[in-house]
Formats: C-alpha cells, sequence, structure tokens
C-alpha cells in the first residue's frame, strides 16, 4: 500500500513539473517568436530607409535637404538592425518625420509630381509600410499572449521562477504614412 501511495505521489510530481516544463516552453517559443518578428521589422526597417535614402537624392536638386538629412538616414541604416523595440520606434519615428518632409517637397515642386522615379520611390515606400504594419500586428500579439501568461495562474509563477518579465508593445505613430496608392 505505501508503495502504491508513494508512485502515486512521485506520478503528481514528475506530471506537475511536466506541466511547469510545457509553461516554460511556451514563454521561450513565444519570446523566440516575438524575436524573429521584430527582425522581420528591422529589415523592413531598413529597406524603408533604403528607399528614403533615393528618395532623397531623387528630391533633393529640388528641395533643400541638408547633409544631415543623409547622414541620419545612413546613421539609422547601421543602427536599425542592433536595436530593440525602443531604438526601432525611435528610427520609425524620424523616419516618418522626413518622410513627412520629403512630402511637402513634393507637393510644393510640380515637377517631383509628375516624376515617374519620385512616384515609384513613393509606392514602393507604401508598400514597406504595410509590411512594417503587418509583422507589427503580429509582434504585439505575441507579446500579448506573453504577457498574458505573466500574470495567469499557474503559467505567471513559472514566469516569476525564471524571471520572464513583461515585454513591450510596438507602438508608432502612425502620422505621415502615406497610403497606398499615394499620388504625387
Amino acid at each position: 500500500m505505501l508503495i502504491i501511495i508513494g508512485a502515486v505521489i512521485l506520478l503528481v510530481i514528475l506530471i506537475f513539473l511536466m506541466y511547469m516544463v510545457a509553461i516554460y516552453n511556451k514563454f521561450k517559443r513565444l519570446k523566440n517568436a516575438a524575436d524573429a518578428t521584430l527582425g522581420q521589422i528591422k529589415v523592413a526597417l531598413k529597406k524603408r530607409l533604403d528607399m528614403l535614402s533615393e528618395l532623397v537624392d531623387s528630391v533633393k536638386s529640388y528641395a533643400k535637404f541638408e547633409k544631415e538629412t543623409l547622414q541620419k538616414i545612413t546613421e539609422m541604416r547601421s543602427s536599425v538592425m542592433k536595436g530593440d523595440a525602443d531604438k526601432i520606434k525611435e528610427i520609425d519615428r524620424e523616419t516618418r518625420r522626413i518622410l513627412g518632409d520629403i512630402r511637402v517637397a513634393v507637393e510644393n515642386y510640380p515637377e517631383l509630381k509628375t516624376s515617374e522615379t519620385v512616384k515609384k520611390l513613393m509606392d514602393a515606400i507604401s508598400s514597406i509600410e504595410d509590411e512594417i504594419a503587418r509583422h507589427r500586428y503580429t509582434y504585439n500579439n505575441i507579446v500579448q499572449e506573453y504577457n498574458t501568461m505573466t500574470d495567469v495562474i499557474p503559467s505567471s509563477m513559472v514566469a516569476s521562477m525564471f524571471a520572464f518579465t513583461k515585454m513591450a508593445y510596438l507602438e508608432f505613430e502612425e502620422v505621415g504614412k502615406p497610403s497606398v496608392g499615394w499620388s504625387v
């Protein structure tokens, strides 16, 4: 009889440990998925910066764009892949500001409005904006699931045991986003 009770207790402990391992693995899978999605956002931001650089080159003869702007774009291109979520937010905000300046320049110069190169670059940037928005949506969904697990029992116990802390959502300002098919 003592052997059966010992076996039942051992089985309960084993099931509990397996459950805890499953929760731990779910945290790790979600963290890795968030990191991978953030990597896709970084790649898309780098593409946006490449297009923005080309766009600045295309409009700089019409509008006053300082060397500073091109240097800032180059700086952001080199730091985007190394950045965390906060750095990504900062880069997004700055690229939107530059893009807004370019949009103003395009509106002020009729020659730029009819430029095929400028139209193609603006369309490419618009497409990249949509890609970034899709990746950000995916990232935030993963973060929501991860953060919920840190709040609910029993996964919150695993989170505290292994120091899994809440992750930050990736929120970008939508101001300055060119719409799909934005005509210049």
